[in-house]
């Protein structure tokens, strides 16, 4: 692998990472306002608490990827768009 190959799978590397992040962040922050009271008195999540952290997380998750998925698709059709357009 050469030095460019290298520094770009870096930056992809790099890239992901963040918006992983970002991703972890965001549904942390949604979930938590959802779910868990600002004035709580147990120092342990209550079982409906913890059931809605659950749900809220794997609905959260589901929807990115769905949104991911769609994303590609999208993505694929324009490239497709556009290759057709050039060999006119």
């Amino acid at each position: 692998m050469d030095a460019k190959s290298a520094q770009n799978m870096q930056i992809m590397a790099d890239l992901e990472i963040e918006m992983m992040t970002d991703l972890f962040n965001k549904l942390t922050s949604a979930c938590q306002k959802k779910c868990i009271s600002p004035k709580y008195k147990e120092g342990e999540l209550t079982k409906g608490e913890s059931v809605c952290l659950d749900r809220c997380v794997a609905k959260y998750l589901e929807i990115h990827e769905r949104i991911g998925k769609k994303l590609t698709a999208m993505s694929a059709q324009d490239e497709q768009l556009m290759t057709q357009m050039q060999s006119r």
